[in-house]
């Protein structure tokens, strides 16, 4: 959205200013954002804070987003991502977006149709991710697994990530 400042969303046609990062919020994204990327198979991109377009009312800006790869090379539109092109959104909750990463965006990344969605937390300064996949029938997202320390997962895609590692050098 032009005009407004960096990370302001649109949820239920209000516009939401996203505070400022704590540093272990912005080096989980970082970590995710690579490795999520780095693994992706060829047809599927990892991007940040990039909208997503759910509705006309609804443009919620996920930390990580994983999406097709003509999505991601396509010049128009600049500003977002259509839900048909996402296969994963990532929410790293801050102490101010906990309603919103765990109520008010899941239930909306649902209803659109986003088949993986994962949640972030900081545990006494460690990642915790939560994942969840769509059900079909009910619309909405159960949990398929907490991981602390590693995540591995087989969907979307094969993916090993050593959580431990958020803040580290790559290679270190």
């Amino acid at each position: 959205m032009s005009g407004l400042p960096p990370r302001t969303e649109l949820i239920d046609g209000s516009l939401v200013f996203v505070s400022p990062r704590e540093k272990w919020h912005s080096r989980v994204i970082n970590l995710l954002l690579g490795e999520l990327d780095r693994q992706a198979p060829e047809h599927l991109r990892a991007d940040r804070e990039m909208a997503v377009r759910i509705a006309k009312r609804q443009v919620p800006e996920p930390d990580v987003v994983v999406v097709d790869a003509a999505a991601y090379d396509r010049p128009e539109p600049s500003t977002y991502y259509h839900t048909a092109d996402v296969c994963l959104v990532v929410e790293a909750v801050s102490p101010d977006s906990e309603d919103r990463d765990r109520d008010t965006k899941p239930r909306k990344y649902a209803a659109a149709g986003i088949t993986h969605y994962w949640r972030v937390e900081n545990i006494d300064g460690r990642a915790v991710v939560y994942v969840y996949e769509l059900d079909p029938a009910s619309a909405a997202y159960v949990p398929t697994g907490i991981h602390h320390d590693a995540l591995r997962v087989s969907v979307p895609y094969a993916i090993a990530i050593d959580l431990t590692a958020i803040g580290r050098r790559p290679g270190n």
